[in-house]
């Protein structure tokens, strides 16, 4: 079965299946042209079933801190290989140390980078400004042929790059360097999990054995 979602309805339809159990129940999930299943799943080192406990995470993740918050604060939840990045703003220092919390009881969570900061909400301008740098750093990575576009995940927050994935430590420090170099970037954080060259081959399409869990870096 596939769910085609349209634009203005994608991120409460994807709450609603989340709820119902319908996201592990069909497959493909189409959510903004992005399938969990068919090719996005064959080119991403993530398992399958890592890949979708992601969308859900992040689904709960969202119901979790507009529950707990409100409107009061700007957060979003990132969630790759079942670590879950926290970054935007909220009020005080116990609203951060509270959305760290619930997100962590969510089923699946592995781990929480907290990068949540106490101040006023970041403007729709710095927000429209952090999708343009978004996009460069993910422009610079297709133009890369010595790195695999779907293993790194990008967030920006207020100037700061966030980069995610399964990589080798090459990969990273390669990865790391061509953000730099995008205009705007005030900072760069990795949020990676290293692997191995030899685990991340076994990660590809087609690889006979899974590899060994990943540390965080």
């Amino acid at each position: 079965m596939t769910f085609m979602i349209s634009a203005p309805r994608r991120a409460g339809l994807a709450a609603l299946l989340v709820a119902a159990g319908l996201l592990g129940a069909c497959a493909p999930l189409l959510i903004g042209g992005a399938a969990v299943g068919g090719t996005m799943m064959a080119t991403d080192r993530r398992s399958a079933g890592a890949q979708v406990d992601d969308q859900v995470i992040e689904g709960k993740a969202a119901n979790a801190v507009s529950t707990l918050l409100v409107e009061r604060a700007h957060v979003n939840a990132t969630s790759y290989n079942r670590m879950v990045l926290l970054t935007g703003e909220v009020p005080t220092e116990a609203d951060k140390v509270a959305v760290a919390k619930a997100v962590s009881q969510i089923e699946s969570v592995r781990s929480i980078v907290n990068d949540l900061a106490v101040m006023p909400n970041s403007s729709l301008t710095a927000r429209s400004e952090d999708s343009i740098i978004t996009g460069k750093v993910k422009a610079e990575f297709v133009g890369a042929s010595d790195l695999s576009t779907n293993t790194i995940k990008v967030v920006t927050e207020r100037g700061v790059v966030f980069l995610m994935g399964l990589v080798t430590e090459t990969e990273a420090k390669r990865a790391v360097e061509l953000t730099r170099g995008v205009g705007g970037v005030q900072k760069v954080v990795r949020v990676f999990q290293i692997v191995t060259p030899a685990e991340a081959a076994a990660m590809q399409p087609g690889a006979p054995a899974s590899a060994p869990a990943a540390a965080k870096s």
